[in-house]
């Protein structure tokens, strides 16, 4: 493709060559530059690609990309030098172009917030797919793309990556494309140029902020509500206490939900510590979707939400996953759904098959005691599943969990002290250390634990620490592995070793049923 057209959006200053270079591809990684592509010199936390011109020149790379023009001395005539103000935002604008706007032939949903990202990109997306709209998913787990799963570094990828996959799903004959959208990726400009459809607002609370994530809470709040100002309608869930703030300088239509109706004690919402979903009080003409007789469901050991909604829907509806969380995550979905015009049979449907792996997962292990996987990490989604776990009454609540290395403390404190509260009993172990020593993390999570008054015993290896679990089990017990869901690796030392809980289990599972045979 001819440079003129991949920058036909784009703000930029040539300094050196043609506007007419044929371009074969675009790269922001010096490993992967090849003769005839374009070298956008991106600034990351750790490198910054302005040091790899030299590499660029010699593989032959026909187009160069910088933020400083003063790099463009050493780059030979025949190389084309464009000067941008910002190469990352430069690098989404380009890769649109260059796969020729995948993204405005598709239906994009976009949904953002601390928690319930996942779970409610892939409830849309079972409720679009009830309806016969073939949907691509990009996210925490990964993308996916009909029959194809690939696995993703980041919950929203970089900008390239982002548009190669809406052209694979167009390729594919997808309508729709649903994605969890991060501060991460809203502060570093990977969806930039994008007008998303839909945009979703679960809820906020304090995460994230640390080296190499965000500076300040203020600015966490900032970088959510980006994407309000790119988007056609914005759903927002009205009981959040930052709902208002987040929408503030909004540029969409907002449709918002709420489940703040009369059961609200019922269910135990008020008794959350961390107010994440602190109620505003609404007339009932202020909310487009509202729930009430929320009820906890357990259908033959399924175990989920049921419950009324009156506005843009009306009925009764379930989901299967439990948590009153799981009423918002639906309420979002069923909002999303209903605005694209969705049958309400074909939203109950969807929402009545929808599952999400790593996501109060359900093991099939044993009917005396159950056993779940969730991707809970920190303070509110901790709290979140071990609150709504507690609403069906175990005989015993336990917790196999670590934390994560060369992340904020407070994230430790906060998950010994909530589970402390919240369990019977806690199991620490290794969660991903990375450069951290497992015993220093632990030391910190004891800190929580000791102010939450937790019953606890360590085991540094995680089967051992499941293992131990599964053969310590009491009937009616329910067993809670935090904090790995969807992931199926460790992270030691710079190396990711292969560690995917389900297999684990069923590992466990033979090795005690032959145990059992002696």
């Amino acid at each position: 493709m001819k440079l003129s057209k991949i920058c036909s959006n784009l703000e930029y200053r040539c300094l050196k060559g043609s506007m007419e270079t044929e371009v074969q591809d675009i790269v922001y990684d010096s490993r992967k530059i090849k003769e005839d592509v374009m070298f956008v010199c991106m600034t990351g936390a750790r490198t910054d690609g302005h040091d790899y011109i030299p590499d660029a020149i010699e593989k032959g790379a026909s187009v160069i990309v910088v933020e400083q023009e003063s790099a463009a001395g050493q780059i030979p005539e025949h190389i084309t030098v464009l000067a941008v103000s910002s190469t990352r935002e430069a690098l989404a604008f380009m890769s649109a172009a260059f796969f020729e706007y995948p993204a405005r032939k598709l239906v994009t949903i976009g949904v953002t917030g601390t928690n319930g990202k996942t779970t409610t990109t892939h409830i849309i997306k079972s409720v679009l797919e009830s309806s016969g709209k073939k949907t691509g998913l990009i996210g925490s787990n990964g993308a996916t793309v009909g029959e194809l799963h690939i696995p993703l570094k980041n919950t929203t990828p970089e900008s390239y990556e982002l548009h190669s996959l809406f052209h694979q799903m167009v390729d594919a004959g997808c309508e729709c494309v649903v994605m969890e959208v991060s501060s991460q990726a809203l502060k570093l400009g990977r969806t930039a140029g994008i007008q998303f459809d839909y945009s979703v607002f679960n809820n906020l609370s304090p995460d994230h902020i640390g080296p190499n994530e965000h500076d300040s809470f203020e600015e966490y709040l900032a970088c959510k509500s980006l994407l309000f100002r790119q988007c056609r309608y914005g759903i927002f869930n009205a009981d959040d206490s930052y709902y208002k703030e987040v929408s503030e300088g909004h540029t969409c239509q907002i449709t918002t939900f709420s489940a703040a109706a009369e059961s609200h004690a019922k269910a135990n919402v008020s008794a959350k510590a961390d107010n994440s979903f602190e109620v505003d009080s609404h007339a009932e003409t202020d909310i487009d979707l509202k729930a009430y007789n929320i009820e906890n469901l357990n259908q033959n050991g399924r175990l989920g939400m049921q419950f009324h909604v009156q506005g843009i829907l009306d009925g009764e509806y379930r989901i299967f996953l439990p948590g009153y969380f799981s009423v918002y995550n639906a309420l979002a979905a069923m909002s999303v759904c209903r605005l694209m015009g969705i049958a309400p049979d074909t939203i109950r449907s969807g929402l009545e098959q929808a599952k999400v792996k790593g996501r109060m997962e359900l093991l099939p292990v044993s009917k005396e005691y159950s056993m779940l996987i969730d991707y809970a990490h920190n303070r509110v989604s901790t709290e979140n599943a071990l609150n709504a776990l507690q609403q069906y009454h175990p005989r015993r609540l336990v917790c196999v969990y670590g934390c994560g290395g060369n992340r904020s403390p407070l994230r430790r404190y906060d998950m010994g002290e909530i589970t402390g509260k919240y369990a019977d009993l806690c199991i620490l172990t290794c969660d991903n250390p990375r450069y951290e020593e497992l015993h220093d993390i632990n030391e910190d999570i004891k800190v929580g634990l000791k102010k939450g008054g937790g019953k606890y015993i360590e085991i540094d290896d995680r089967k051992e620490a499941i293992a131990y679990s599964m053969s310590h089990a009491e009937p009616g017990d329910i067993i809670l592995l935090l904090g790995k869901g969807h992931e199926d690796y460790q992270e030691i030392k710079g190396q990711k070793y292969h560690f995917d809980e389900r297999e684990v289990v069923a590992e466990i599972l033979q090795e005690m049923e032959a145990s059992r045979s002696f």
